[in-house]
């Protein structure tokens, strides 16, 4: 059973492909809505990130994922001791990121840390549920920036890294990510055209240098 058994891929094509940064160890993307960072099982699945970059970059690799309905910077590295170190700092904690989505309704307070185990909601994936008995550590701050009648709009920095952990976080506060199609309902979903999650912001150190290095993306729906 499928979670969401309407969906028709329809990557954008326009601009294809988005380099934000390049150099002999890593490149740096801006991921649209609705392009699926890898390939999917199905034939008309195979348009993707990795896909696009690797006919004008054969080397490249993915180090992280973003969710195909979510946009912003993804980072590759382009040899493999650049992949292993890039890699380690991920599973270390040592990178630093923030997204912004906008919410349908308000947060209880300004700031706030949500800490809910999560695992996949197997009947319906690729759901994501919380679940205090075989759930693993999610860890989620947040940060109100505005406000409007209806919406909020946050900055989320996600401390653990679980498939749809910031969707379902904000989920469990009863604030839904606008345009969000598998988590969402009602006005929630019909207010935007697409998921408004965008990965903004990241540092890394560079894998040869040893140097912090910054990447921003301006959100598109702010």
């Amino acid at each position: 059973m499928s979670a969401n058994p309407d969906f028709v891929y329809k990557p954008p094509m326009d601009p294809y492909l988005d380099i934000i940064y390049r150099d002999e160890d890593i490149v740096v993307l801006n991921k649209p809505s609705e392009l699926l960072t890898v390939t999917g099982r199905l034939p008309e699945h195979q348009d993707c990130l990795q896909t696009r970059v690797n006919r004008v970059l054969p080397t490249a690799t993915i180090v992280h994922r973003l969710d195909m309905a979510t946009s912003g910077i993804i980072i590759m590295a382009l040899n493999k001791p650049s992949h292993v170190a890039i890699s380690r700092q991920f599973q270390q904690r040592q990178t630093e990121k923030y997204y912004i989505a906008r919410i349908y309704g308000h947060l209880p307070e300004k700031t706030g840390e949500i800490n809910l185990p999560l695992i996949c909601d197997w009947p319906n994936r690729p759901k994501q549920m919380v679940c205090y008995e075989r759930g693993k550590q999610a860890i989620t701050h947040y940060k109100v920036l505005s406000e409007d009648e209806k919406t909020t709009l946050v900055e989320l920095k996600p401390i653990t890294g679980r498939s749809h952990q910031l969707r379902v976080h904000m989920l469990s506060l009863d604030t839904p990510i606008l345009g969000d199609r598998l988590y969402a309902t009602g006005e929630a979903i019909t207010m935007s055209n697409r998921l408004q999650l965008h990965s903004q912001y990241y540092a890394i150190f560079h894998p040869v240098s040893g140097e912090k290095i910054e990447f921003r993306v301006d959100c598109p729906f702010v």
